[in-house]
This record gives C-alpha cells, structure tokens and sequence, in this order.
C-alpha cells in the first residue's frame, strides 16, 4: 500500500468503499472521496463554501461513522457535496472540514449514500499505514 487513496468494491445494491492513507485522518477523508466519486462527477466543480464539524466519537470506527452522518446530512438537508474534507483529530476532539458545493451545479453519475452500515465497517493501522472500508446504503 503506497500513499493515499480509495476503490469502489462491488457490493450487492450498497457502496462499499476502502481506502488507504499513511494517517487516520487522511484514510477517512479518502473514503469519503472515494464515496462522493461514485455518485458526483465534481472534476468541474469550482471552490466551494466550507462548513466546519465538530465531531463526537468514542473510537477510530465511531470517527469514521460520524464524519458519513455528517456528509448524508448535508446532501439531505442542505442538498450540498464536499469537494473536499479536511479530518483533524486529537486530544479526545474531532472536527471536519468540508468544502461543500450545490448539488445542482455538478452532474449526479450514481446513487446518492442515504446511511452508513455498521456491518463490516473497518478502520486499521497496519505497518504500511491506515486502511478503512465502509459500505454506504444507497
């Protein structure tokens, strides 16, 4: 495993995600990468507002779920994709960076993730560095 970055595994009807980072924080901004590519083409995208999450989680697993909570709800609520996202935890706090832009103003390609599944949700720190998998109901 070299550098930074996610795949899309087939997975029956959901999205499944893994991705790969020499830190957590990295690893987690990679799988939601990796999640946004499967449903928005935002290669034209231009700079986006940036929202900033405080996050509550117990554990590496509990991080990653809390940053996809965040990420569903504001495509739902505010009907708004990240174009990026900044993860930075320490010290027992978390907060999420998200650079977010209308949904309307980039082109849908997939399923929009309406629920993070907690079946075979995976965040680990091997020798090579971080790797997580998450599966998104779609």
């Amino acid at each position: 495993m070299n550098g930074s970055g996610y795949r899309s595994v087939p997975h029956t009807a959901d999205l499944r995600i893994e991705a790969w980072a020499p830190t957590r924080d990295e690893c987690i901004a990679q799988s939601v990468r990796g999640a946004v590519a499967s449903f928005a083409d935002i290669s034209s995208a231009g700079p986006g507002r940036v929202r900033n999450r405080p996050l509550t989680a117990d554990g590496d697993e509990d991080l990653l779920v809390a940053v996809f909570d965040e990420v569903i709800y504001l495509l739902d609520t505010a009907g708004e994709i990240p174009i990026d996202v900044v993860v930075e935890s320490g010290g027992g706090t978390a907060e999420a960076r998200f650079s977010m832009v209308d949904a309307a103003a980039v082109a849908q390609i997939g399923a929009v993730p309406k629920a993070v599944s907690l079946h075979e949700l995976r965040l680990d720190r091997g020798p090579e560095g971080w790797s997580c998998s998450v599966t998104l109901d779609v």
